[in-house]
């Protein structure tokens, strides 16, 4: 994989993600950012469970495209910015757990189209149990700064 083409990626990724209110809204944290890679993590609150009291299924396709999103997003240029063009995302097993970890990486960079994947995890009692698999094509967006 090539190195992050932006030295402060992992600033522009963190003041990107503060503006994302959704994300806010969720109560959704981003710490850990590295080349190719990020992490988003979600503790399980009553306000974004469905009828079963699991974790609904779109609040979950939000983390895992934000995750794999920011992992295209720490490889392009500052002048760049990113957007998803497309995703595929299975739902493995209900999302029952005290917390969500949304893992975000590049699996092919690319000039116009970067291919990402993510993986979601329930963490229960101390165990991740895989939960969400979600691939994506981003398209970078060149010389478009973000609102």
């Amino acid at each position: 994989m090539r190195p992050p083409a932006n030295p402060l990626f992992a600033e522009c990724v963190r003041a990107s993600f503060a503006k994302q209110q959704a994300m806010t809204l969720i109560h959704a944290t981003l710490p850990v950012v590295e080349p190719g890679m990020t992490e988003i993590h979600l503790p399980h609150w009553v306000g974004i469970e469905q009828q079963h009291g699991f974790i609904q299924g779109g609040v979950v396709g939000m983390i895992a495209d934000s995750a794999a999103g920011y992992a295209a997003m720490t490889l392009v240029s500052a002048a760049d910015s990113v957007l998803t063009v497309e995703y595929k995302m299975n739902l493995l097993a209900p999302a029952d757990g005290e917390q969500l970890i949304a893992r975000g990486q590049v699996v092919r960079p690319g000039k116009t189209l970067i291919v990402t994947q993510a993986e979601v995890f329930a963490v229960k009692d101390g165990q991740e149990k895989l939960c969400a698999l979600m691939q994506q094509t981003i398209m970078v967006m060149r010389q478009k700064a973000e609102k």
